[in-house]
């Protein structure tokens, strides 16, 4: 009895079309994943926006409410209305550092730093500038 190949012709043909297929669907389907990961990402974006504009419609709101005006302008700005006595207290500490703040250190002008380092070049005292062609050695 003869022995029958294992891979027959219209095996062939059937794994040919079957790769045939397979490569014909390969370009859709990853188009309609990435497609899809594109919509999701968008309304990952749309939920943002939208979360920031209620936000902004919330503050906008509020801006408009006249007693969060004056809530604000006496909290921040330390605004005394008409008729009003207000007092702002502040520890010693804090008026201690403002005043060392705001007295800076003395610096001399830049056209005396230019003569004070030229001098010292020339009297030898100043830092020697290392080049590429000497050694850091010496």
């Amino acid at each position: 009895m003869a022995k029958r190949p294992q891979l027959t012709g219209r095996a062939a043909i059937l794994a040919v079309v079957v790769c045939a297929i397979a490569m014909s669907l390969a370009y859709p389907v990853r188009e309609y994943i990435s497609l899809r990961r594109s919509i999701a990402e968008q309304r990952a974006e749309r939920a943002s926006v939208e979360a920031e504009r209620q936000w902004l419609l919330a503050r906008d709101r509020q801006s408009r409410d006249p007693n969060w005006i004056k809530k604000t302008a006496k909290e921040r700005l330390h605004y005394c209305g008409p008729g009003e006595k207000c007092y702002v207290v502040m520890e010693q500490d804090q008026g201690q550092q403002q005043a060392a703040v705001k007295q800076p250190a003395a610096v001399p002008p830049w056209y005396q730093t230019l003569w004070e380092s030229v001098e010292a070049t020339d009297k030898g005292t100043g830092r020697r500038a290392v080049t590429g062609k000497e050694s850091v050695g010496r």
